[in-house]
């Protein structure tokens, strides 16, 4: 099933949810984004089409860093005493150095630290996790992990920290419902998918 289905699951998931719960219109467009987001989110998986979507431009990343050694040598150089000096100049050479090698492949796990560190700064439990599960989903094949029991029930975790952040209801059940629906929606029983995914990793590697 392509992304625009997921997508249109998963916002009608939030609407239906917003519509039995007699929600307000800002609470339900509230429901029918989240319900967006999750419809798609197991996708950010290697190779899923979301990843390269939500990332930026490792090209710009890379100019980047590679514009905070060149500052950090210089600052270093003039304003460094004694062994700060080499220290800091040391740190922006590795910096020049790492940032040379930046694909866009790697923008994903950048992408989870960020939000990670995000979630630590602000204290938001749910963004920890999801910077987490995006950092774990950066490493594994698409199909795999971000599409099994295990996935579901880590991004359940994800999904009762937002609920509880936000104050409104439905928002479990819609994050909830709209990742299982893509789940369903790329099973093998479908007739039009080809390939299923491994609902039962680690324990079972059988396409579903």
């Amino acid at each position: 099933m392509n992304g625009t289905a997921h997508a249109t699951i998963g916002a009608a998931t939030g609407f239906i949810i917003a519509n039995n719960l007699q929600s307000t219109p800002s609470q339900t467009l509230l429901l029918i984004g989240i319900g967006t987001v999750s419809g798609l989110l197991p996708d950010l998986d290697i190779d899923g089409k979301l990843r390269g979507k939500i990332t930026l431009s490792h090209k710009m990343f890379r100019a980047v860093a590679q514009l905070i050694g060149v500052l950090l040598i210089c600052y270093s150089f003039y304003e460094g005493a004694n062994n700060e000096r080499y220290i800091g100049m040391g740190i922006g050479l590795a910096l020049l150095a790492l940032s040379s090698s930046i694909k866009q492949k790697h923008m994903l796990t950048i992408t989870g630290i960020g939000i990670l560190a995000g979630g630590l700064s602000l204290q938001e439990m749910w963004l920890l996790l999801l910077g987490i599960y995006i950092l774990i989903a950066s490493f594994v094949a698409h199909r795999t992990y971000t599409h099994s029991i295990l996935g579901v029930i880590f991004f359940g975790f994800i999904a009762a920290n937002l609920e509880s952040s936000l104050a409104v209801d439905g928002v479990y059940y819609t994050c909830l419902i709209g990742y299982i629906s893509h789940l369903v929606g790329d099973s093998k029983f479908l007739p039009f998918n080809k390939r299923g995914i491994k609902l039962f990793l680690p324990i079972w590697s059988k396409d579903m």
